[in-house]
């Protein structure tokens, strides 16, 4: 089983004939999924996605795929290809057309068509797109792709084959084998198994559910236990999910039409996936059903059904705004119940958590998977990733999509079904895997890092901001302002010491006025009158003083004005 060193050079050039995979986002986390494959010197990238931001990125909207590693090379990209319509896969989409805006957008109806909404709002217009459907083949460049259907927590995913002469790789995208969905459409394992029989040289494996053991439940099987919520609920109902998540949205949409409630979208991202959905025909509204959210007023509590995003806690999204009552339309009242049908995205606990606490504070009854089965996982559990092994028998293995212990269990998977241990490439972000001769081997590493959106900026927050970020949100801010007289060096005025988030009285810091006034005497008669100087001096004095007295690190900003 190969590993990452991080000990790894960047790679050779690629060998004629061969095939690179470099990974961008998605192996080693729960988002941010971009592979980029390169072939006769060409490229194609499957998938571009976002990753949301957990509690130490203060103040970060999004985090994007670091695209510095192709930069130069945009120029040589064939096509961008989308397996799904989730947010970790399309969400940085825009971002990179922003480069260069004619790279070839290839995904499904659905698909492209949430990314379309997405390139509207900002305000790019006439991308190519290639809509294909599952077992079509079409070929761009030295890439011969065929995609194939795969059941996953959204309509319309896709597996894609990629054939070159290297080759043939089957990428699985998001997928998992329900049984029953509720759209009917199943991961089509014929397709799977025949291009097992072609040969299979490198599969990359969805690994989000790898440790899980078994099956993934069925859909289906969350349709009673919503009703039951129905039957019970004396007051209004909202439901927390993705605004993706159109076969949830389909399920309450049902229980609403059978028990007589009208429902409301809320959400702008709900609003909009639901309306492409409708319009798409992948959901199936009841005339009459849908009604504006600026129409809640007429109906009773008992008639009424909301659907909302925010089911991960995100600060901004509605379910947020209407546990911290700042809302302008809803206010939760005692006896609403509300459905968290999500399962938690790792980093996302305590948001979500949160936002239980302050609903449950305004008396509400919370519904959330721990405590029901109102959510059921898009993704294969072992079980299911064995049967795969077991009907593609790959040559190589790439693990993706997941955290470091998903990717490993998705390995063992692996070798328990007869791939050898050799031929099982554990990578990560940056980690370059080249295919060579039918044997997949890591062969370097690219520089690639988390790249930050905030607000209209992006990529212009580095980690040394995060840093001061945190600093300032944990520890406070201190500012020493001295007056120097610049012939002299002795000083004229202060220090005036004011902090925020440390000390609500500044007399707490008259003990240090003299330490940093001696210190500053000190440097006057050893001749040191740089600014710069005496600011590191002020800073380390301060710094000390804070650190023996309290245990603090606060961010100290020294200021020497010379007169």
């Amino acid at each position: 089983m190969s590993h990452p060193h991080p000990e790894l050079g960047p790679p050779p050039p690629l060998a004629p004939g061969a095939l690179r995979v470099i990974p961008l986002g998605g192996l080693g986390e729960i988002g941010r999924n971009m592979t980029v494959f390169e072939h006769e010197g060409r490229l194609l990238i499957v998938d571009c996605g976002v990753l949301f931001p957990e509690d130490h990125h203060p103040g970060v909207d999004l985090i994007l795929p670091d695209f510095e590693p192709i930069r130069d090379r945009l120029d040589d990209v064939e096509a961008l290809v989308l397996t799904h319509g989730h947010e970790d896969h399309i969400g940085a989409v825009p971002y990179l057309l922003r480069e260069r805006p004619d790279i070839p957008l290839v995904g499904s109806q659905l698909t492209l068509a949430l990314v379309d909404a997405k390139l509207r709002e900002h305000r790019l217009h006439d991308v190519p797109r290639h809509v294909v459907r599952d077992r079509q083949r079409v070929a761009f460049g030295p890439f011969d792709l065929e995609f194939v259907a795969v059941n996953h927590s959204i309509p319309d995913a896709l597996a894609v084959a990629i054939r070159t002469a290297a080759g043939l790789v089957l990428h699985t995208g998001d997928f998992k084998m329900d049984q029953l969905p509720l759209d009917g459409r199943l991961t089509d394992l014929r397709a799977f198994a025949r291009l097992g029989e072609e040969g299979v040289d490198l599969f990359l494996v969805d690994s989000t559910n790898a440790e899980m053991p078994g099956f993934t439940t069925s859909e289906r099987d969350i349709t009673p236990v919503i009703d039951g919520i129905f039957t019970r609920a004396e007051r209004r109902i909202i439901v927390a999910c993705f605004a993706s998540h159109v076969h949830r949205v389909q399920q309450v949409l049902d229980a609403a039409a059978k028990h007589g409630r009208k429902v409301a979208y809320v959400g702008r991202s709900m609003v909009r996936n639901m309306s492409v959905a409708t319009e798409l025909g992948f959901l199936r509204v009841p005339p009459g059903l849908v009604v504006d959210v600026k129409e809640l007023d007429n109906y009773e509590p008992h008639e009424i059904v909301l659907i909302s995003t925010g089911s991960q806690g995100e600060p901004l999204s509605a379910l947020s705004r209407i546990a911290g009552r700042d809302h302008p339309q809803i206010r939760v009242e005692p006896g609403d119940t509300v459905v968290l049908a999500s399962s938690l995205i790792p980093g996302n606990e305590n948001a979500v958590f949160r936002v239980i606490n302050g609903l449950t504070r305004w008396g509400a009854n919370v519904i959330h998977k721990g405590n029901a089965l109102v959510h059921v996982s898009g993704h294969a559990s072992a079980g299911e990733l064995l049967y795969a092994y077991n009907i593609v028998k790959p040559r190589n293995v790439l693990p993706v999509h997941g955290e470091i212990r998903h990717m490993r269990a998705n390995a063992d998977l692996a070798a328990a079904t007869g791939v050898p241990r050799e031929r099982i490439v554990l990578a990560e972000d940056g980690v370059v895997v080249d295919l060579v001769d039918g044997v997949a081997r890591i062969a370097g590493k690219v520089d690639c890092g988390y790249v930050f959106v905030d607000g209209s900026t992006v990529g212009d927050i580095t980690e040394s901001s995060l840093k001061d970020r945190r600093i300032l949100g944990e520890e406070g801010f201190i500012s020493v302002i001295v007056v120097v007289d610049s012939v002299t060096g002795k000083v004229t005025g202060g220090p005036e010491i004011k902090a925020r988030g440390f000390a609500e009285d500044d007399s707490v810091f008259d003990p240090v006025r003299p330490l940093i006034q001696e210190a500053l005497d000190r440097a006057g008669r050893d001749g040191i009158d740089d600014t710069y100087q005496l600011q590191q001096l002020i800073r380390r004095t301060v710094g000390k003083w804070v650190s023996d007295s309290y245990r603090r690190r606060p961010m100290i900003i020294p200021v020497v004005v010379e007169i």
